[in-house]
Protein backbone atom coordinates (compact mmCIF):
# COMPACT_ATOMS: atom_id res chain seq x y z
CA UNK A 1 0.00 0.00 0.00
CA UNK A 2 1.49 3.28 0.84
CA UNK A 3 5.34 3.47 1.83
CA UNK A 4 5.24 6.97 4.23
CA UNK A 5 9.34 6.39 3.60
CA UNK A 6 10.15 10.06 2.33
CA UNK A 7 12.03 10.00 -1.16
CA UNK A 8 15.92 9.87 -0.49
CA UNK A 9 16.39 13.77 -1.40
CA UNK A 10 13.63 14.96 1.08
CA UNK A 11 15.64 13.15 4.06
CA UNK A 12 19.21 14.42 2.53
CA UNK A 13 17.11 18.07 2.50
CA UNK A 14 15.94 17.48 6.71
CA UNK A 15 19.63 16.98 7.39
CA UNK A 16 21.25 19.51 5.74
CA UNK A 17 18.71 21.53 6.77
CA UNK A 18 18.97 20.31 10.59
CA UNK A 19 23.02 21.24 10.66
CA UNK A 20 22.28 24.49 9.29
CA UNK A 21 20.17 24.82 12.22
CA UNK A 22 22.90 23.70 14.68
CA UNK A 23 25.34 25.74 12.79
CA UNK A 24 23.11 29.19 13.67
CA UNK A 25 22.54 28.43 16.39
CA UNK A 26 26.20 27.59 17.60
CA UNK A 27 27.31 30.86 16.20
CA UNK A 28 24.82 32.56 17.73
CA UNK A 29 26.02 30.96 21.26
CA UNK A 30 29.20 31.84 20.30
CA UNK A 31 28.82 35.62 19.63
CA UNK A 32 26.48 35.47 23.04
CA UNK A 33 29.25 34.67 25.10
CA UNK A 34 31.86 36.87 23.98
CA UNK A 35 29.85 39.72 24.72
CA UNK A 36 28.86 38.50 28.26
CA UNK A 37 32.89 37.64 28.20
CA UNK A 38 33.10 41.13 27.52
CA UNK A 39 30.82 42.11 30.44
CA UNK A 40 32.69 39.52 32.33
CA UNK A 41 36.25 41.19 31.52
CA UNK A 42 34.90 44.75 32.36
CA UNK A 43 33.21 43.48 35.95
CA UNK A 44 37.20 42.22 36.73
CA UNK A 45 38.82 45.30 36.28
CA UNK A 46 35.99 47.07 37.93
CA UNK A 47 36.33 44.80 41.30
CA UNK A 48 40.25 45.27 41.07
CA UNK A 49 39.39 48.84 40.88
CA UNK A 50 37.52 49.16 44.03
CA UNK A 51 40.06 46.58 45.69
CA UNK A 52 36.92 44.06 46.23
CA UNK A 53 38.42 41.42 48.05
CA UNK A 54 38.01 37.43 46.46
CA UNK A 55 37.50 34.86 48.67
CA UNK A 56 37.80 31.21 48.07
CA UNK A 57 34.76 29.69 45.88
CA UNK A 58 32.47 26.94 47.39
CA UNK A 59 30.95 24.48 44.91
CA UNK A 60 27.74 22.79 46.16
CA UNK A 61 27.50 19.41 44.78
CA UNK A 62 23.78 17.81 43.37
CA UNK A 63 23.20 15.72 46.69
CA UNK A 64 23.71 19.29 48.52
CA UNK A 65 27.04 18.96 49.61
CA UNK A 66 29.62 21.61 49.90
CA UNK A 67 33.33 21.17 48.38
CA UNK A 68 36.22 23.46 48.77
CA UNK A 69 37.67 24.51 44.71
CA UNK A 70 40.67 25.29 43.06
CA UNK A 71 39.07 29.21 42.63
CA UNK A 72 39.27 32.30 44.38
CA UNK A 73 37.29 35.20 43.12
CA UNK A 74 33.68 36.88 43.71
CA UNK A 75 29.90 35.24 43.80
CA UNK A 76 27.65 37.24 41.41
CA UNK A 77 24.58 35.73 42.86
CA UNK A 78 23.37 36.25 46.32
CA UNK A 79 22.55 32.33 46.23
CA UNK A 80 26.61 31.45 45.24
CA UNK A 81 25.45 29.55 42.50
CA UNK A 82 27.15 31.58 40.25
CA UNK A 83 30.88 33.39 40.34
CA UNK A 84 33.47 34.99 38.36
CA UNK A 85 37.00 33.86 39.10
CA UNK A 86 39.57 36.29 39.49
CA UNK A 87 41.30 34.71 36.48
CA UNK A 88 38.33 36.31 34.39
CA UNK A 89 36.45 33.16 33.93
CA UNK A 90 32.78 32.63 34.72
CA UNK A 91 32.12 29.90 36.99
CA UNK A 92 28.73 27.43 37.31
CA UNK A 93 29.04 26.08 41.03
CA UNK A 94 26.76 23.19 41.09
CA UNK A 95 29.34 20.21 40.43
CA UNK A 96 28.69 16.36 40.41
CA UNK A 97 30.85 14.97 42.89
CA UNK A 98 31.23 11.92 45.41
CA UNK A 99 32.70 11.64 48.94
CA UNK A 100 36.42 11.93 47.80
CA UNK A 101 35.32 15.28 46.39
CA UNK A 102 34.09 16.41 49.75
CA UNK A 103 37.50 16.02 51.42
CA UNK A 104 39.89 16.96 48.39
CA UNK A 105 37.95 19.51 47.07
CA UNK A 106 37.11 19.98 42.83
CA UNK A 107 38.75 21.43 40.23
CA UNK A 108 36.57 24.11 38.84
CA UNK A 109 36.40 23.83 34.75
CA UNK A 110 35.01 27.36 33.27
CA UNK A 111 31.72 27.64 31.35
CA UNK A 112 31.02 30.09 28.86
CA UNK A 113 29.42 33.18 30.42
CA UNK A 114 25.45 33.60 28.95
CA UNK A 115 23.75 37.10 28.61
CA UNK A 116 20.75 35.72 30.74
CA UNK A 117 22.02 33.84 33.79
CA UNK A 118 19.64 30.96 34.82
CA UNK A 119 18.09 31.04 31.35
CA UNK A 120 15.32 28.64 31.42
CA UNK A 121 15.24 28.72 35.50
CA UNK A 122 11.96 29.61 37.42
CA UNK A 123 10.79 33.17 37.65
CA UNK A 124 13.24 35.51 39.64
CA UNK A 125 16.12 32.81 39.24
CA UNK A 126 17.04 34.26 35.97
CA UNK A 127 17.98 37.80 34.69
CA UNK A 128 20.82 39.83 33.11
CA UNK A 129 24.14 39.28 33.41
CA UNK A 130 25.64 42.76 33.44
CA UNK A 131 22.59 43.18 36.48
CA UNK A 132 24.00 40.64 38.64
CA UNK A 133 27.42 41.91 37.70
CA UNK A 134 26.35 45.32 38.81
CA UNK A 135 24.71 43.85 41.90
CA UNK A 136 28.07 42.33 42.97
CA UNK A 137 30.12 45.42 42.72
CA UNK A 138 27.01 47.61 44.64
CA UNK A 139 27.93 45.07 47.71
CA UNK A 140 31.73 45.97 47.33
Amino acid sequence: MGDSTPPPDAAARRREDAALRARLHQGQALHESARAQKLVDEFVAEARRRAIATQPLVASTLDGHTVKTDKVGWYIRANRSVAVGDDGQYYVLTVPAGFMARLRGVKLEPSPPPLVVGRGGRDGDSGDLSTFLAWRLEQG
